[in-house]
Formats: structure tokens, sequence, C-alpha cells
């Protein structure tokens, strides 16, 4: 089961240490580092279930 409450242990620093990992990036390499840490998170999870909700909850967000 897809857990969509917050989980963070705290998720502006986590934010800011994303935006710094982009930066000085150029738009190419950022995507690419985007598709790395996706993949990355996807195999720690493992879960074809799980994932595959999280791509249906995704790709809700992106319709409203």
């Amino acid at each position: 089961m897809l857990m969509t409450q917050n989980n963070f242990e705290s998720a502006d620093d986590f934010y800011e240490a994303l935006l710094m990992a982009h930066q000085g990036l150029t738009t190419e390499q950022s995507h690419a580092m985007n598709a790395r840490l996706v993949l990355l998170l996807a195999n720690h999870i493992g879960s074809n279930e799980v994932l595959n909700e999280a791509l249906a909850h995704a790709c809700a967000a992106m319709e409203k």
C-alpha cells in the first residue's frame, strides 16, 4: 500500500538537498539525475503494486 501521508523526517531539509543537487546542472543533466533518483527509489520500494499506485497518483495529480 502506498503511503501518501507525510512521512519525512524533515521535508524541508530534503527539498533543500534536492535543489542543491541540481545546482550547476544543465536541463538535460537535471532530467537524467531525476530519472536515476526515481529508479533508485523504485528499486528501494521494490513492489510493482506500490510503484504502479504511485504512478497512478502522480498521473492523477497532473490532470488537475
